[in-house]
């Protein structure tokens, strides 16, 4: 097997490894990974803008997302307070 075919295999079963996970969550940290998919990093407070998910919410589906090691998370660059989050590498 070819180096990108066994790459083009390798991303595949991730894929399918991410949806088996993702499914499992409630709906809205599945809304919250399509977020982050779409544009990343983003705060808390963007998330819940961009979702139209309360704080709380967003809260709790960052932590069902994190338990899953679905998300990462790093300090942001612009105001050193918050923390945004990105879907973590697969």
């Amino acid at each position: 097997m070819s180096t990108s075919a066994s790459k083009a295999t390798s991303l595949i079963e991730d894929d399918e490894e991410y949806r088996d996970r993702l499914s499992e969550l409630p709906p809205s940290a599945k809304l919250v990974a399509k977020v982050l998919e779409m544009d990343s990093p983003l705060s808390q407070g963007q998330l819940a803008e961009e979702s139209l998910l309360p704080d709380r919410t967003v809260r709790y589906a960052l932590n069902r997302l994190d338990d899953a090691d679905l998300v990462g998370s790093r300090y942001s660059f612009q105001d050193a307070r918050k923390q945004v989050y990105f879907l973590a590498d697969e």
